[in-house]
């Protein structure tokens, strides 16, 4: 199984798209400060979750999660969604 995910910064107006194969460590990444592109804002909150049978199907949903019209509808929905 893959995860596509969307965490959204406490602190200011950033989201993050990514993808793995284990959600719960790479949360925890996040939030402490080992991984350089998030570092600075953190904590984050969970957007999205995706559950997808394959990396090419996770990552053509990462993808979309990551152009305007997706981060859009992460901006405006706000929700948790998990598949």
């Amino acid at each position: 199984m893959f995860y596509v995910y969307a965490i959204s910064s406490q602190k200011r107006k950033y989201i993050y798209v990514g993808l793995t194969i284990d959600l719960v460590r790479r949360l925890h990444e996040h939030n402490h400060g080992f991984v350089h592109t998030t570092r600075s804002y953190a904590p984050f909150d969970m957007l999205l979750i995706e559950t997808l049978p394959n990396r090419i199907l996770a990552r053509q949903r990462e993808k979309f999660w990551k152009t305007g019209r997706g981060k859009e509808i992460l901006r405006t929905r706000k929700i948790l969604n998990i598949k």
